[in-house]
């Protein structure tokens, strides 16, 4: 953050490189794990990846080789030296020569920008969906909220909503709610289906709080799934059934999905028991591909297809959203959100072993948003794991965000470079950057996002990897340009015109104060409650500095022409900084729902748990009542009448 090298111990290098499966112990260990090391390197890769129009390196010898497109078509190429020449059609190509077949991935240059896809400047709004409120009372929103959001940004001119994950959290358990903390990233959160959006009887409704109780909101919402399950006739669930078989079969995931839902069936089974994640079950059941996992889905085949229903049904929910964003106007519709990882005990680790991380957790060194570092209790990819099954679990992702949407958000895009890896019951101070094959899954996302004619956002805030953001520049990723993290030379903020076009301008995310809770100093309250306030700051003189940065922004947002507003009074700043997104010269311009309604508390305050109602905050009132509300109502009409064309 400072610009401060540190040097990582060899005893922490050690455990991480242990845990990777290089044992360094002793000299026989790292004489091993040296050979292990030179063995996969000999090894011939299951997938190259390059860049149309660009000659690639093979790792082999040959003078030709043959090309099968994803149509069948063969042709037959000539390779002087190892080196492919260029390759003009992006896509998928099988790679056959004497002796060797591989996958050769070919990436267009660049991703779609929203000038591609609707030829002008683009608009949306942030979403926590769980937050929603609609007329009928709820537990918390689901996705019958959002598509009322959507059909009522869509009539007030939006073009994207950006929402929070949907990935599958652990069902039925109400202690992992966190959006960011998912089970599995490749499937979705069945509580949030909407049945009503699937052509079934809606579920039961349930009061909630201003606080989300999710303790008691999981388990009763997953029992009024099991009794609608329970109660459709056999005729519908066989219907059903095929259906699902069939998207996943076209999906290329019918064994993944199968493996999802023995997974959510066995968590069901053994968390009761005070089994709180596969790694905590009896050791017959950690092997999906085992006696002892293979004999519960057949012994308990309803309970296995039931799990099958709710990721049919959370599948369709969010087509439909999405069908009926497209529908309403939305050039984009919803930009998904891709989190950096998963839980260690969960679905994605257990069933797909090697291409996972084991005995890391992942994090942040420390930086703006986390002052002392951040463990954030999850795991991802394996930079080998991937390799060795041709990137295939990256591929698998983006296709499943990118089925139902028009857009991604990749979570710490820092990660397709390198990550903060801390062995298991380690800190943040124990980590240490593990590299990752940044242009091969950059190239990727690209291609999936070409094939899909969706946007890529790539989350670039923090402690930036060297050469990373000249190359999502090249590849026309958006970057975030966030008001707070714009700061000038001077220490004051960015004008208005320094913005990149080829970006995504904010007032905020879900990890930062919201523009009215900074004005009051709402976040400064929670900072000193909390003891986050910096060492030797107390609360006054945190107040001291935040007045002086308040003179600086507003002077930045009005150019000084108008008197400022006390700290109590924060509506004409939000006025002025949602005026100021919109009229930056970037391509896309995103407001959360939180700042468009002038709300002082932000949704998650990141290093904390429990200390902070994360994830729990809902609206005080149904979204179509409150967008209807004069200031909120001049806020929206004006962020889109201030949009430049582009």
């Amino acid at each position: 953050m400072d610009g401060h090298e540190s040097e990582v111990s060899d005893e922490r290098l050690g455990m991480v490189l242990t845990a990777l499966g290089y044992p360094c112990d002793s000299s026989g260990a790292l004489l091993a794990s040296l050979a292990q090391v030179a063995e996969e390197q000999a090894a011939m890769p299951r997938m190259v990846v390059t860049e149309a129009g660009q000659a690639t390196r093979l790792p082999f010898t040959a003078a030709r080789v043959e090309l099968t497109d994803e149509h069948g078509v063969t042709t037959r190429h000539v390779a002087n030296d190892g080196w492919l020449g260029p390759v003009a059609v992006p896509g998928y190509y099988h790679l056959r020569v004497k002796g060797a077949a591989l996958t050769l991935a070919v990436a267009p240059p660049a991703c779609l920008t929203p000038h591609d896809i609707a030829g002008r400047n683009l608009w949306g709004v942030g979403v926590q969906i769980p937050s929603l409120r609609s007329a009928l009372p709820s537990p918390f929103g689901g996705l019958g909220e959002l598509d009322q959001a959507v059909q009522a940004f869509a009539a007030r001119g939006a073009d994207a909503l950006a929402i929070s994950p949907v990935h599958a959290l652990f069902p039925g358990s109400g202690t992992d709610f966190s959006p960011y903390s998912p089970s599995s990233r490749l499937f979705l959160n069945g509580t949030l289906a909407d049945p009503a959006l699937c052509g079934l009887p809606p579920l039961p409704e349930h009061s909630g709080g201003d606080l989300i109780e999710w303790g008691e909101a999981f388990p009763r919402r997953l029992a009024d799934l099991r009794a609608l399950h329970a109660d459709l006739p056999p005729e519908a669930l066989a219907r059903i059934a095929a259906e699902a078989e069939q998207r996943a079969a076209l999906a290329d995931s019918a064994a993944a999905l199968g493996r999802h839902a023995l997974f959510d069936a066995l968590d069901c089974h053994f968390r009761p028991m005070g089994l709180a994640g596969w790694h905590e079950w009896p050791a017959e059941f950690h092997d999906p591909h085992g006696v002892a996992a293979q004999t519960f889905a057949q012994d308990h085949q309803g309970e296995v297809g039931f799990h099958r229903f709710v990721q049919w049904l959370a599948r369709i929910s969010l087509d439909k959203v999405q069908a009926n964003a497209r529908a309403a106007g939305m050039a984009v519709g919803l930009i998904a959100d891709l989190a950096v990882g998963v839980r260690p005990g969960g679905s994605d680790t257990w069933a797909m072993g090697d291409a996972m991380l084991h005995g890391l957790t992942i994090g942040a060194p420390p930086d703006p948003l986390g002052p002392h570092g951040q463990n954030w209790g999850l795991t991802g990819y394996s930079p080998r794991g991937l390799a060795r099954h041709g990137y295939a679990p990256w591929i698998a992702l983006l296709r499943g965000a990118l089925a139902h949407s028009g857009g991604i958000r990749i979570d710490h895009a820092f990660g397709l470079a390198r990550l903060w890896v801390v062995p298991s019951g380690g800190t943040a101070a124990d980590g240490a950057y593990l590299s990752y094959p940044f242009m091969d899954l950059m190239r990727l996302a690209v291609l999936e996002s070409w094939r899909a004619r969706a946007l890529i956002i790539a989350e670039d805030l923090g402690t930036a990897p060297h050469g990373f953001v000249e190359a999502i520049t090249r590849a026309r990723m958006l970057g975030m340009r966030v008001l707070w993290f714009e700061r000038a030379a001077d220490h004051g903020y960015i004008g208005l015109h320094d913005y990149p076009q080829q970006a995504v301008a904010m007032t905020g995310t879900h990890d930062t104060q919201t523009v009215a809770g900074w004005w009051s100093g709402r976040d400064l309250d929670w900072a000193a409650a909390l003891g986050r306030l910096p060492e030797g700051v107390g609360r006054d003189e945190a107040e001291a500095i935040r007045d002086w940065d308040r003179g600086l922004l507003w002077s930045t947002l009005t150019g000084g022409h108008d008197q400022r507003p006390a700290p109590d009074n924060p509506a004409p700043v939000v006025d002025a900084a949602v005026a100021r997104v919109a009229e930056a010269p970037a391509q896309l311009a995103v407001v959360p729902l939180e700042d468009l309604l002038a709300l002082e508390e932000q949704p998650n305050l990141p290093g904390t748990t429990i200390e902070h109602p994360n994830w729990r905050r809902r609206l005080a009132a149904p979204l179509a009542d409150l967008l209807d509300e004069p200031a909120t109502a001049a806020r929206l009409a004006g962020l889109a009448a201030r949009r430049p064309v582009g």
